[in-house]
C-alpha cells in the first residue's frame, strides 16, 4: 500500500505519526499554540529528540513529550547561530541510532526555513522524512491587521521576500515591486528597512505607499507598526522592536484592526 504523501511509501499503524528511525520536519506556526496543526502536536508528543528553532515559541515548546531530548539549534540574523553543517550532522546522527527525530522550525518549514539543505542531508544518509507544514508568519500577521494578501481589483498575486540572504541584503525586482498596487511579505526585514526603502523609492514608488510591520505575529506581545515609505526607516527605529517582524510593502491596517490594536496597547 502508498501513500500519497508519505515520501517512503511504507504503510503506516493507524494514527502514528512518528517512526523509529526517521526525521520529520515540521512548521510550529508564528508562535501562537493555538494556530499549531494537529499534525505537528502529535509529532511533538512522540519525538525522541526534536532539534527546535530559536523563534519557536516556549508555549509550543511546553507541549513537547517528557521523554524528548530537546536541542536548541538556533540561528539569529547577523548573531549567534549554528552552523547548518552542525545541525544537518545532528539530524542524521540521532536518526541513525533510531530515533524518532523531530525538527521543528518556526512559521513553515517551505518558507525560508533552510530546508532543502537539511532534506539533502537526510536523503545523503538513506532516512526516511516527512514534511509537516505550518502556518506562516505572513498569513498569521496579515490577518491580525484585518486585510488580505491579495484582492479583487488590486493585486492578484502577492510576493514573499526575504529582506537579507547569505550574501546580506537581499536583492530583488524593485521596478516590478514599486508599481501601485503590488504588495510584498518580507521576511527578515528589519535591519534592511532603509535599504528595502532606498531601492523602493529609487524606482520610482510613490511617498506614500503604506507599509505595515508586525512584530511577533499572533503572539501575546504582538505589536503593529503602520507607517509609509517615506517614513519607514526613521518610524521602525522610533519604535525600537526586539522580536521577529514581517514587513508588508502596500499593505495598512483596517480601520477597524486599529482601532483594536490602539486598544490593547493602552490596556497592556
Amino acid at each position: 500500500m502508498t501513500y500519497a504523501n508519505d515520501h517512503t511509501a511504507l504503510p503506516r499503524t493507524k494514527g502514528a505519526v512518528l517512526r523509529a528511525g526517521e526525521v520529520c520536519f515540521a512548521g510550529s506556526g508564528p508562535g501562537d499554540a493555538d494556530l499549531l496543526t494537529i499534525k505537528v502536536l502529535k509529532a511533538l508528543q512522540e519525538a525522541d529528540v526534536i532539534l527546535y528553532d530559536r523563534l519557536v515559541s516556549d508555549e509550543i515548546m511546553a507541549l513537547a513529550g517528557e521523554q524528548a531530548l530537546l536541542e536548541d539549534v538556533g540561528k539569529e540574523g547577523f548573531g549567534p547561530q549554528m552552523s547548518q553543517e552542525e545541525i544537518c550532522s545532528r539530524l542524521v546522527a540521532h536518526a541513525l541510532k533510531g530515533r524518532k527525530v523531530l525538527r521543528l522550525k518556526s512559521g513553515d518549514p517551505t518558507v525560508f526555513g533552510r530546508l532543502d539543505e537539511e532534506l539533502v542531508a537526510v536523503e545523503e544518509a538513506g532516512l526516511a522524512y516527512q514534511v509537516f507544514p505550518g502556518i506562516t508568519s505572513a498569513s498569521a500577521a496579515v490577518a491580525s491587521i484585518g486585510q488580505s494578501l491579495t484582492q479583487r481589483g488590486r493585486n492578484s498575486s502577492v510576493r514573499f521576500l526575504t529582506g537579507h540572504d547569505t550574501k546580506g541584503f537581499a536583492d530583488h525586482d524593485w521596478a516590478q515591486l514599486a508599481r501601485a498596487g503590488e504588495v510584498a511579505a518580507i521576511y527578515m526585514g528589519k535591519k534592511s528597512a532603509r535599504f528595502i526603502q532606498g531601492r523602493l523609492l529609487m524606482h520610482g514608488a510613490a511617498t506614500d505607499t503604506p507599509v505595515t510591520l508586525v512584530e511577533n505575529a499572533s503572539r501575546a506581545n504582538q505589536r503593529v507598526i503602520a507607517t509609509t515609505l517615506a517614513t519607514l526607516a526613521d518610524d521602525l527605529a522610533a519604535a525600537q522592536l526586539t522580536g521577529p517582524a514581517l514587513t508588508f510593502i502596500g499593505l495598512a491596517p483596517r480601520a477597524s484592526a486599529a482601532a483594536l490594536e490602539t486598544l490593547k496597547m493602552e490596556l497592556a
